[in-house]
């Protein structure tokens, strides 16, 4: 075999046309070795003997696509200074951008034998373990054009590749849990009619299933254990794993743009799939483990801000270096729209604390292309001073738990919340104002992924995580749920028709906020998790998304109502203002009104008192469409219909009289109160000063056209 002096950059494999380049970081390495994996299970070793800036590399003539490979990596095994090189370990290359197989969880894969933590293993983990693959980085994406979505026009959907397209009945067989299932019409479709303009799917970079869980019988169904930062999942493939899933993910951002739908990736950055002393040395650990991952004062043991077992050492400038490349890989390579960050807060902790001046947060800032991204940050982690929603820099946008939170006290009743409601309700000023950011700077969610759904946050008051094998130990218990009379499943009518109008009260409250609007797949037609909040191991119909024939949305009902309530606020400007109301009339629009009015149930405008009352939880808000601040694309003053949108959350009917100076006559366009919640037709007209009976807990539109 030819093997040529090659280059030092860029990392990882790369093949162009006649061989492959291979180039790998490591500081701690004595010598390291590309192996080249055949299929009889044998392989050829080859010594990477050039080294430039402690990057090994060479070139391959001949070297193909679909070639599988690892290094063995001889250095020091000091476990107590920071160092754990075995080369009877065969490990990923942190750069490959397919990966191939799965880990099968012998001893062979640690470092370690069972039952004597500070032993050495020396057993080969080749037969065990998985193999990075060469990739033809070739691609037809014809004219494939980023949507470049405004976040004023965005809508998301957060979902899963494989529990959106599982059980879907129109999808053939072969592609039901695929990247090419994301692709299909009927599943694009459907999000189109819906209003989505982003995806955002749950991780597929390459992950893996945890030791523990495999043994229990359970999977990694959420992908949060990252081991390939650059590799589509592989078993998210239809056909193969020999690079073939880089082909058909790029495909699915081909078919997904061409409906003006962006593809956000939820990406893990904070943690990789190693854990802690205790588990397997795949990739990173036995590279160079000092240079990735923060160590403690004892050297043997890792800190842990993420809850995994590890975390990235952030200051590393190799590890600050594999993040920014990566994210430019999945933008420039595989052509996505936008990444969030999950537990962003890690990113942000070069030494201990949480620091929004961080160097990772100044490589984004600077980076013209991860720059001109969507970047939506999870704001917290699991260490001390972990919970930084409104702190990142004015770049980015974060999910806002506090928007999720206080929509689901108000609904459930608990006293107190106007106050913070009303901030939520209008782009949570408080949050962002003074750091420069916008109302867009939210993203606002009722669930997501982790927790209930929302059929299960209006159908229980515990959650029910015993078939994750923990005594029900794991997931939140503090979930801000409200059963509405009966825990689970119920015949009871009253009780279900309460909880569609709590459905569809959240849907109408998520639509008509200030900022991002982001629905979890299925909550349009009421998916259940049967009160699991925390199904992060549940590869089965528990977790799946079962389509509206077998949902408690049979007819229809909630996913018309969400597209049209998606609808109503993609056709008006007023619910999905670029800034913050000042609460006053604004100066250039000639109109005297204010931009936004707050007033009682009785028509008065709201005092102090009103706000701070512990009973009080209904009211009413006026969006002035006259008084628009921001100026169209071209310049062009904006001038949108009015609204009143009238909450009664309380647990009696109220009746809520129509404020007088701020239009003369209305017509109801959302009433969660009947079944299908938008009134059929044109909605009845309603005078100035006239009383609207609303039951208790429901909602109201009311338009006054421009």
């Amino acid at each position: 075999m030819q093997v040529w002096p090659g280059q030092a950059y860029p990392l990882g494999a790369t093949y162009d046309g006649a061989g492959t380049n291979f180039a790998v970081y490591s500081e701690a390495a004595h010598r390291i070795e590309l192996c080249l994996l055949h299929d009889d299970g044998s392989e050829t070793a080859v010594e990477l003997r050039e080294t430039d800036a402690f990057v090994r590399h060479a070139y391959l003539p001949g070297v193909m696509p679909g070639q599988r490979y690892g290094f063995r990596v001889h250095g020091p095994y000091e476990p107590e200074h920071g160092q754990r090189c075995n080369s009877a370990k065969l490990l990923l290359d942190p750069y490959a951008r397919a990966m191939s197989g799965r880990v099968d969880w012998g001893e062979a894969v640690y470092g370690y034998h069972f039952g004597r933590p500070d032993s050495r293993n020396d057993l080969d983990s080749a037969p065990h373990t998985m193999a990075s693959v060469v990739v033809n980085p070739y691609f037809d994406w014809g004219d494939d054009r980023p949507p470049r979505t405004d976040y004023h026009r965005t809508v998301i959907y957060e979902a899963h590749v494989k529990g959106l397209t599982m059980l879907h009945p129109a999808l053939p067989e072969e592609l039901r849990g695929t990247y090419a299932g994301l692709a299909h019409p009927e599943v694009i479709s459907h999000l189109s009619e819906l209003g989505v303009t982003a995806l955002e799917l749950m991780p597929v970079h390459q992950f893996v299933s945890d030791h523990r869980l495999v043994d229990a019988g359970l999977d990694n169904y959420w992908g949060y254990n990252t081991i390939g930062f650059f590799a589509p999942h592989n078993s998210y493939a239809s056909w193969g794993d020999r690079g073939q899933q880089v082909l058909e993910f790029k495909s699915a951002v081909r078919a997904l743009h061409q409906a003006g739908i962006e593809v956000i990736l939820d990406v893990v950055y904070n943690h990789t799939a190693e854990g802690n002393h205790l588990g397997p040395t795949l990739s990173f650990r036995g590279i160079d483990n000092a240079s990735y991952y923060r160590l403690t004062e004892d050297r043997r043991y890792y800190m842990d801000t993420t809850g995994t077992g590890n975390s990235m050492l952030m200051r590393s400038p190799h590890v600050l270096q594999l993040i920014m490349d990566s994210l430019r890989y999945w933008v420039t390579e595989m052509h996505v729209d936008g990444f969030r960050f999950d537990l962003a807060a890690t990113l942000a902790r070069q030494f201990h604390e949480v620091d929004r001046l961080s160097s990772f947060f100044d490589l984004v800032q600077q980076d013209p292309v991860v720059s001109q991204v969507k970047l939506i940050a999870e704001p917290w982690d699991v260490g001390e001073g972990g919970y930084q929603v409104g702190k990142f820099p004015p770049l980015w946008t974060e999910w806002n738990g506090k928007y999720r939170d206080t929509v689901r006290d108000l609904w459930r009743g608990e006293p107190r919340t106007l106050a913070e409601f009303a901030s939520r309700l209008t782009g949570s000023s408080d949050l962002y104002q003074d750091d420069g950011r916008r109302p867009l700077a939210s993203v606002n969610f009722v669930t997501c992924h982790d927790g209930f759904t929302l059929h299960d946050l209006v159908s229980y008051n515990e959650k029910h995580n015993q078939a994750n094998g923990e005594g029900n130990r794991d997931g939140e218990s503090h979930n801000r749920s409200w059963n509405c009379g009966a825990e689970g499943e119920t015949e009871d009518g009253s009780v279900r028709e309460l909880r569609n109008r709590q459905m569809r009260n959240f849907i109408a409250t998520l639509m008509l906020s200030q900022g991002v609007p982001m629905l979890s797949h299925g909550d349009e037609f009421a998916r259940t998790q049967r009160g699991n909040n925390n199904a992060y191991c549940q590869d089965n119909e528990l977790a799946w998304v079962r389509w509206p024939e077998s949902t408690a949305d049979q007819d229809g009902t909630l996913l018309a109502f969400t597209r049209a309530m998606v609808w109503l606020r993609r056709d008006h400007q007023v619910f999905r203002r670029r800034r913050f109301f000042h609460g006053r009339p604004v100066e250039g629009t000639h109109d005297e009104l204010s931009d936004i009015a707050w007033f009682t149930p009785e028509g008065g405008e709201m005092t102090s008192r009103d706000w701070q009352a512990a009973h009080a939880r209904a009211l009413t808000v006026f969006l002035n469409g006259h008084a628009i601040s921001e100026p169209g694309p071209r310049g062009e003053r904006i001038s949108d219909d009015s609204f009143l949108l009238m909450f009664n959350a309380s647990d009696e009917d109220l009746d809520f009289a129509v404020p007088v100076d701020h239009g003369l006559q209305w017509q109801v366009v959302v009433d969660t109160a009947r079944p299908e919640g938008v009134p059929p037709g044109q909605g009845p007209k309603v005078d100035a000063g006239e009383r609207i009976r609303m039951i208790s807990r429901s909602l109201t539109v009311l338009r006054r056209p421009a």
